[in-house]
Parts: structure tokens; C-alpha cells; sequence
């Protein structure tokens, strides 16, 4: 397999331009993916920009139906030969060739965001744990999946759930670190069924931060976590699978992820004034580590 690097110059500025985009938007996941060898590395940008490119529709200030129309525009572009002046489908388009990356798998990214624009529109909400995984499974599971397409695996019948799983684990912290902030975007992620089970309402004060009167948010939270460690255990049988560098990237980024559900589950109301996140040298920390091989699997987590 033909490294990036020796690709014609205006494939090497398309592969540049994607990891300029990861290296200043993936403040969590670069400090997985740079523990790639450099083929790997460039792929999985190419991925992670496209993957980028279809979440910032979502989140934009465009109006609904030009989301939309942006939206099936992506959807069009996956199918057809990539504009040679578009560098972030140009490196996509050529990592797919070089590596078995589950093309279909950004389709199931593109539905999860556009339940998210129904959700600005329409208020769409999710009434169970269920339908917030189908959510899930779509905007995260499937990154989950389109890396290990560029990772590679032993053979295993559970690699791409586990690989799904992991996502899904990760997108479940995203959540409870966002609550404060989706909700002031009018946004609710949170199942019904949770808020209802722990009388937890979502409330703000003047000032933005987030009301609790009756400890039910704090203990949804809590709740929440150990639901979410669950998820992390099972996708993280995925590691010995992997490569040494592969399972030290995926290692890096669930490990980032982890590290912050904890932090969240020791103090849930620290997310109710601030968005919380570990600092740049506690990310260098768990890569290191997951490099070194300590940090890769957890106890009891075998193939």
C-alpha cells in the first residue's frame, strides 16, 4: 500500500489540508490519531475532515432547508468523482482506495445530523435510551466504524460492533459534557424516560448555568456514567485486535473520553456552569500511555 506522502503533489496538499483541519479541530481525537503510522494517519484526517465538514452543516447558522440542501449535497458528492478542487473529498476519495473505509457509513453520519436539524425545527426529542443509541449509533458508531476500516483487524465476527460500541460510548459523554450548552441551543439529547425517572428538569437561570433544585439532574448523571462506562468496556474489547499504533490511537481517544466521563460522574454538577474538558497535557498523559500499552484495555475487557 502506497503511503500518501509519495501521491501526486496536488493529492499531498489535499491530505495536508485535512490534517491542518484535524490538527485544529480534533483537540481530543489528534491526540489518537497522531500515533499513527503516517498512511494511517493521513487517511484517518481525510475521514475526520469529511466527518467534520458534515457535523459543522448541523451546528451552522444556515437556515433549516439550506442545511438540508447542504446536507444532500454531501450525500450526492460521496457518489460521484470528487471536484479536484475539493481537497477534503479528493483525500477522502483516495483513502477509500487504499484502505476497506466503509463509504456508507458517512450516510448514517449524514442522518444522524439531520435529526439534529429536526430538532431545531421540528423539536424532535428522544423518549427512550433506545432511540438516543439509534442517534448514537449514527453520528458517532459510525465514525467508529469508518476508523476501523483504516485501523484493519484480525479477524474477529464482533469487530465492527465493538467498533460501533466504542463510538456510541464516546458520543454518550459528549452528551452529558453538552447538556448545558445543547440546551441552550434549544437542543435535549437526554431520553425522557431518564429526565422523567429522575424527576430531572432542564432549567436555566439568568446567567445560563443550569438549575438542579432537586438533586434529580446530579443523580441522571450518575446514572448516566455508569451506563456509559458499559459501552466503553464492550467497545474497547476492540483494542487487541488492533495493531500495535491502531490500538494506541483508539486506546488515546477512548481513553481522553473516559477520563472525562469520570471526571464528570466525581462532580456532575460541574457541567451545569461550564463546558469541562481535561487539559492539554492530561490528553498528552493518557496518550502516552495508551502508547506504552498501559492504558489500552481495561480490566476484565478481552476479546
Amino acid at each position: 500500500m502506497t503511503p500518501p506522502r509519495h501521491a501526486p503533489s496536488s493529492l499531498q496538499g489535499a491530505y495536508a489540508a485535512c490534517e491542518s483541519i484535524t490538527r485544529s479541530e480534533a483537540r481530543n481525537f489528534y491526540y489518537g490519531i497522531r500515533l499513527l503510522p503516517p498512511a494511517k494517519r493521513s487517511a484517518l484526517c481525510a475521514v475526520y475532515a469529511l466527518a467534520r465538514r458534515i457535523d459543522d452543516i448541523g451546528d451552522g447558522d444556515l437556515p433549516a432547508a439550506e442545511k438540508a440542501r447542504a446536507l444532500a449535497e454531501v450525500r450526492t458528492a460521496l457518489r460521484t468523482p470528487p471536484d479536484p478542487a475539493d481537497p477534503v473529498l479528493t483525500a477522502v476519495t483516495d483513502a477509500a482506495d487504499r484502505y476497506p473505509i466503509p463509504m456508507g457509513a458517512f450516510d448514517e453520519l449524514v442522518d444522524g445530523v439531520e435529526r439534529d436539524v429536526r430538532m431545531d425545527t421540528a423539536g424532535l426529542t428522544y423518549q427512550s435510551f433506545e432511540d438516543m443509541v439509534g442517534y448514537c449509533r449514527c453520528v458517532a458508531g459510525s465514525v467508529g466504524r469508518l476508523c476501523l476500516g483504516i485501523f484493519g483487524s484480525r479477524p474477529h465476527p464482533d469487530a465492527d460492533r465493538y467498533a460501533d460500541a466504542l463510538g456510541i460510548a464516546l458520543q454518550q459523554t459528549n452528551i452529558l459534557r453538552d447538556i448545558r450548552e445543547d440546551l441552550l441551543n434549544g437542543r435535549i439529547y437526554l431520553p425522557r424516560e431518564d429526565l422523567d425517572r429522575f424527576s430531572a428538569e432542564l432549567v436555566t437561570d439568568e446567567l445560563g448555568a443550569l438549575v438542579d433544585k432537586t438533586g434529580g439532574l446530579a443523580q441522571l448523571i450518575t446514572f448516566s456514567a455508569a451506563r456509559a462506562r458499559e459501552w466503553y468496556a464492550d467497545g474497547l474489547r476492540l483494542i487487541p485486535l488492533l495493531d500495535r499504533r491502531s490500538a494506541a490511537c483508539a486506546a488515546a481517544m477512548a481513553g481522553i473520553y473516559r477520563r472525562l466521563l469520570e471526571d464528570i460522574a466525581a462532580d456532575p454538577s460541574s457541567v451545569y456552569r461550564r463546558r469541562r474538558s481535561l487539559s492539554g497535557w492530561q490528553k498528552a498523559g493518557v496518550a502516552a500511555r495508551a502508547l506504552s500499552g498501559l492504558g489500552a484495555v481495561p480490566g476484565g475487557a478481552t476479546p
